[in-house]
């Protein structure tokens, strides 16, 4: 699915094994529009009675908090367009940030231009649609549609994008936290001479683990730097090899602390950077074998064997989103 540009729509159908084992799992009897509202793009999605994706539309997001209400308005209209008819069910919002679900409330958005003051995005985008929204975290949606997927009540979604994060459902409930930060797994420090990160801290693992330290790292000006990257490591060159052997260990890391704190029966990767595919999941399972090498203790917990991808190209934030209007 191409990326729409200069802020035009894409608009698409889809239905297969994927969003079926959403519908199996818990989609059943659903109609719901689910919006990912990212920096760069909003990606829509109706997902119908069967938990199947009717439609599919992206827009550029344009920033602040007008902008991000007046790009969630478009795409819901052309959602709507793309259905034949006015869409007048319940719509699921996923943002980056800090989400008060409770209020609605979004603050620390730093990319949709949204600071640490509180933004009533749920009543905004309410007025402005016309229909009852309710406002989570996307990587928090994005755990609750990689639930459904992987059919089990004990998950941690973990988002290798722009950054690095972690959406927990645990008893098949979302764990926020009590500050919405559960889950933060990129500002974890794991190397204190390490680089300064956004959060203020040094050598966390975003900084090691995440899209924007993989492009710093193998910067490229032909598409995806991560595409780039395994491409060049699979061609034999050796400075790609270390680049992403260091990458590889970082996400790696990520999953050892994710299952030594959390124990969860299934980790799932997904985000921007995991659109490389089996590549990724396959390097990231070689770190993690050779993290247990030297522990028998974390080898007993067998990470590698619990890890699996979302499908390639599965918009699985978007229906996330729909998951959580659908309650």
């Amino acid at each position: 699915m191409s990326t729409a540009h200069a802020g035009a729509p894409t608009r698409a159908t889809a239905a297969g094994t994927a969003t079926g084992a959403v519908a199996s799992t818990q989609a059943g009897g659903m109609r719901a529009v689910g919006l990912d509202i990212g920096g760069t793009k909003t990606h829509g999605v109706v997902v119908g009675d069967d938990g199947t994706v009717l439609a599919q539309v992206r827009r550029s997001t344009e920033p602040g908090a007008e902008g991000v209400v007046a790009t969630a308005a478009r795409v819901f209209e052309d959602l709507g367009r793309a259905m034949g008819s006015p869409l007048t069910c319940s719509v699921g919002v996923g943002v980056p940030g800090l989400v008060d679900v409770e209020r609605g409330m979004l603050r620390h958005a730093v990319n949709l231009g949204v600071n640490g003051d509180d933004l009533p995005l749920r009543d905004l985008l309410a007025a402005r649609l016309g229909v009852p929204v309710v406002v989570e975290n996307d990587v928090n949606a994005a755990a609750l549609a990689a639930r459904a997927l992987v059919a089990a009540d004990d998950v941690v979604y973990l988002s290798v994008g722009t950054g690095l994060a972690a959406g927990l459902v645990i008893d098949g409930r979302l764990r926020r936290g009590e500050h919405g930060a559960a889950g933060e797994i990129g500002h974890l420090p794991i190397d204190p001479a390490g680089a300064a990160c956004g959060c203020g801290q040094f050598g966390c693992l975003e900084t090691v683990a995440s899209g924007r330290a993989l492009a710093k790292a193998w910067p490229t000006v032909d598409g995806p730097p991560a595409a780039a990257l395994f491409a060049a490591a699979a061609d034999g060159d050796p400075g790609a090899v270390a680049v992403r052997d260091r990458f590889c260990w970082g996400v790696a890391c990520a999953v050892r602390a994710l299952g030594l704190t959390i124990d969860p029966e299934c980790i799932v990767l997904g985000g921007g950077v995991a659109e490389v595919g089996e590549p990724l999941r396959v390097e990231v399972v070689r770190q993690l074998r050779a993290l247990g090498e030297g522990s028998a203790f974390l080898a007993s917990l067998g990470l590698a064997d619990r890890l699996s991808m979302v499908p390639q190209h599965y918009p699985v934030a978007a229906v996330g989103a729909a998951l959580v209007a659908a309650g």
